[in-house]
């Protein structure tokens, strides 16, 4: 089968979506299904063209010459789209130097679809999948594109990794990118008057999931639908949320690299030995008495930073530290900055982003913070289970879904992982990291709740189970 994304790591990432692609054809090739991932060849995959293969030639693929190359690495089979004059440029892959969308994506991630789908219909080098996996926005043109060829066409699934990320362009576009007039409709790829990358996806695939079953039911709802509640209310019976996982060989605290000391659920107390380390990092006081929480995050209001900042002071004063690592909106990263100066030695931050340092975060934290006014499925909480670093969560999309609340009948049963928290508001919040902060002066409930965490559940074997029942259900059992 094919996945066509716009990033894949550890070759290319900007978020969760990046971690995805990674890991899931490494797990569904353990259970027999043979998978290629068509990426575009930005700068950091251009290196992997010199020892791959050719396997198709575009004389003005939306304004110049462009090839298709067949390359293997980090366990991945994968296709690569060399554009240079669409994807050879530094930085961010979506935006330029001023933080703002590259004014031609739709030419960039329209190529991506265009090819994408010729390869779903005529193959590539002798190979043709019998099924496409689609995923977020600048992959939705696939299905428009094979559904206004006429051939006959591999089943299409979308998976939407986050609906606020929808790629929407003038209508004109469609002329610019050859889709059929007769698809520029309310009920096909039109959005309010402008063309929908991901509205087409949504309207043209066969079937569409998303990476969590509660997110699955908020979409239908118009305060988490962005407009697109209407149109997936429509594809209701084909909609379905599978919950994402992580890849456990690179999130496994027993053999970290990033840690100044690996631990397991058996050797908690080495945990202390890289929160002295994270403490150096970010210059901040020890205090064996209150928790050190940490965010890795994007800055963006959709997280719920504003209120984490605006409860700052009260973290402060129950004598916790907190650590910060992200970019994202400007405000939010000055007022970060800040508030490490008003707080010297309780708050620190690093804007920018860092993978080892994220993976010592993880692994010398007391909790994670994970305030998101939404949040499709959330992969940080995942890899706090993992580390036994307790997420502290708004009650919303996956992370209502991974996070057992420390309630009173989670504690009596003795399954708590974490903290949930609602509404989304500051006061809740608040209300939480005290609640957070009392459970962690009591050192026995504390360690059976990371031993908890450390044991649930978060790999990817289970979700790609479903993900293959599904493909099964779309290809009489094909698992090509």
């Amino acid at each position: 089968m094919l996945f066509i994304a716009s990033e894949c790591a550890p070759f290319v990432k900007t978020g969760g979506l990046a971690d995805v692609i990674g890991a899931v054809p490494k797990t569904l090739a353990r259970l027999g299904v043979a998978v290629k991932v068509m990426l575009p060849a930005y700068p950091a995959l251009t290196k992997l063209i010199d020892s791959g293969k050719s396997v198709a030639q575009y004389d003005d693929l939306h304004g110049g010459p462009a090839r298709l190359d067949m390359a293997r690495a980090e366990g991945l089979d994968l296709l690569l789209l060399d554009a240079p004059h669409l994807f050879d440029r530094p930085g961010n892959i979506y935006l330029d130097a001023d933080g703002r969308d590259w004014p031609d994506n739709h030419r960039r991630f329209g190529a991506l679809a265009r090819v994408g789908a010729e390869v779903t219909l005529t193959g590539a080098d002798g190979w043709q999948p019998d099924l496409v996996h689609i995923h977020d926005w600048q992959a939705g043109l696939v299905p428009a594109y094979l559904r206004q060829s006429g051939m006959a066409a591999p089943p299409c699934i979308l998976t939407i990794h986050n609906v606020a990320f929808q790629g929407l362009f003038p209508a004109a576009s469609c002329t610019e990118l050859g889709i059929d007039k007769a698809l520029f409709t309310p009920e096909g790829a039109e959005y309010f008057g402008r063309l929908g990358f991901l509205k087409a996806g949504i309207a043209f695939c066969d079937k569409v999931t998303t990476v969590s079953p509660t997110y699955a039911r908020e979409l239908l709802l118009p305060e988490f639908g962005l407009g697109l509640e209407g149109i997936l209310q429509a594809r209701r019976a084909d909609l379905s949320g599978i919950l994402n996982g992580i890849d456990l060989e690179v999130w496994n605290p027993e053999t970290d690299p990033a840690l100044v000391a690996p631990y397991t659920a058996r050797t908690l107390k080495r945990k202390h030995e890289n929160r002295a380390e994270l403490e150096r990092r970010f210059a901040l006081n020890a205090n064996p008495d209150a928790p050190l929480f940490c965010v890795i995050s994007r800055l963006t209001a959709q997280k719920g930073l504003d209120l984490l900042l605006e409860v700052l002071p009260g973290l402060v004063g129950r004598g916790a530290r907190l650590a910060v690592l992200g970019s994202g909106d400007k405000g939010f990263e000055a007022a970060f900055v800040a508030a490490a100066r008003r707080f010297p030695g309780s708050v620190g931050a690093i804007i920018g982003y860092d993978e080892p340092l994220s993976h010592l975060m993880q692994g010398g934290s007391d909790a994670i913070l994970i305030p998101s006014r939404f949040e499709p499925c959330g992969l940080t909480q995942l890899y706090g289970l993992r580390y036994g670093t307790l997420p502290v969560v708004a009650h919303t999309g996956g992370l209502a879904d991974t996070v057992i609340d420390a309630n009173d009948a989670a504690m009596v049963a003795g399954c708590a992982t974490g903290v949930q928290f609602a509404p989304v508001t500051a006061a809740a919040l608040d209300h939480a990291i005290g609640r957070t902060c009392e459970i962690f002066r009591q050192p026995s409930v504390w360690t059976k709740m990371m031993r908890n965490a450390m044991g649930q559940p978060v790999g990817w074997e289970s979700s790609a189970r479903s993900y293959l029942d599904l493909y099964d259900t779309m290809t009489s059992g094909g698992q090509e």
